[in-house]
């Protein structure tokens, strides 16, 4: 979506009826939480993995975690990971322990990292964005938290921002539903269906590649990126109408239209 030129700022055209969050790296501070736990992971799996195949053993590059894993389902990026990288082993059953080298009992180990830097880290959502959702309550937008994670609940209320969200749609929701999780739009398409609102009346706001592929593909009137750890051409090239480094660069007006200005930025989110 073009927005309009002029001195600076610009008017994003379409005035909004919901807002779509994601979670991990928008919301909250929690993205390099996932990316500690994938890294301790594959740490751990790759240097058994080259003593027992004879193959040199090399760290977890967290380029794979931005271009791979983010955004996605625990057991997608497992698989994703290990296919890149011309790894096979069997995919197991949800009941495998955390011990076996399997892929869902990787994703067991993967979620026992993040759990452990949950229980040894403060959660704090990024003042941009309460700031952002409190000014869309305000103007009566409807604002709605989309992730691909299970551990949703404990994020939000370590965080203190629950309340922020007139919807949630999480991991154990696609679970139960039966939807496929990002690139597919779905997790988006439910979140705005539990709002009542059209995609094309709503934008959606992703710092995954994967996320914001899956907003193109749901049709969402806005689709906004940002550029915390990910490329803003990875970004762009994934469908982002517009890149931001924080969403303090955005402002809401009136008329239910946002206006972007990356000189609006506050220091404070600029990390």
């Amino acid at each position: 979506m073009a927005r309009e030129e002029g001195d600076g700022t610009g008017r994003l055209s379409v005035p909004l009826d919901a807002v779509l969050f994601d979670m991990d790296g928008v919301v909250t501070d929690t993205a390099r939480a996932h990316a500690y736990a994938w890294k301790a992971l594959f740490d751990e799996f790759l240097a058994a993995w080259s003593r027992t195949h004879d193959d040199p053993f090399e760290p977890f590059d967290l380029r794979d975690y931005h271009a791979l894993i983010d955004g996605k389902p625990r057991l997608d990026g497992v698989r994703d990971y290990l296919t890149a990288h011309g790894i096979a082993i069997p995919e197991g059953t949800p009941d495998d322990p955390s011990g076996l080298d399997t892929m869902h009992a990787l994703a067991r180990r993967k979620q026992d990292h993040f759990v452990e830097w949950l229980e040894t880290n403060p959660v704090e959502a990024f003042p941009g964005a309460v700031r952002l959702l409190q000014a869309l309550r305000a103007r009566g937008v409807r604002t709605a938290l989309f992730t691909s994670s299970r551990n949703a609940d404990l994020v939000l209320d370590r965080a203190g921002v629950r309340a922020l969200f007139d919807a949630k749609v999480d991991g154990n929701d696609l679970e139960r539903l039966g939807l496929p999780g990002k690139p597919a739009p779905d997790v988006l398409l439910e979140a705005a269906r539990r709002l009542g609102v059209p995609p094309a009346r709503a934008a959606a706001i992703e710092d995954a590649v994967a996320g914001v592929e899956a907003a193109a593909r749901g049709g969402f009137a806005l689709v906004v990126g940002v550029s915390r750890g990910a490329d803003e051409g990875a970004l762009r090239d994934a469908g982002a109408d517009l890149v931001v480094h924080d969403l303090d660069e955005l402002r809401l007006g009136e008329d239910r239209r946002l206006t972007f200005d990356r000189a609006l930025a506050s220091p404070e989110d600029r990390r």
